[in-house]
């Protein structure tokens, strides 16, 4: 077996949602649509998630659980799976990255990373 064997892809895109969100409280609501491609050789199971979203002040906030969203989609080679969750944050801006641990069917466990990508309320950058 080789390491492209293992080949999971994931992108995700971020949306603020401004009308859930208070910034007068700093309460920022964002939603994040994910998308998981098994683009390896052998079919696998995502297990586990595991988050790290870290605020504008450096603050960071670990999540970790079985699934995505109740789920723990089996991914054959070419399929894929999206779904969307969401995160309360306290500044207008942050980042999240992290990793799905799966299990592919001849037995190993492997990490799929998850790129780190922004949490970006509007005209918040210039």
């Amino acid at each position: 077996m080789s390491i492209n064997d293992y080949k999971i892809n994931i992108e995700v895109i971020p949306t603020y949602i401004e009308d859930q969100s208070n910034p007068a409280s700093s309460d920022y609501v964002f939603s994040y649509t994910v998308t998981i491609i098994n683009d390896g050789a052998i079919p696998a199971k995502l297990l586990t998630r595991h988050w790290i979203i870290r605020n504008a002040h450096g603050e960071i906030q670990e999540v970790k659980g079985d699934g995505v969203v109740g789920e723990q989609p089996y991914l054959k080679p070419g399929e894929g799976f999206q779904y969307t969750s969401g995160t309360l944050m306290k500044t207008p801006t942050g980042s999240m990255s992290g990793s799905y641990q799966m299990l592919a069917d001849d037995g190993r466990q492997f990490d799929a990373a998850i790129p780190e990508f922004y949490l970006v309320t509007p005209k918040t950058l210039h």
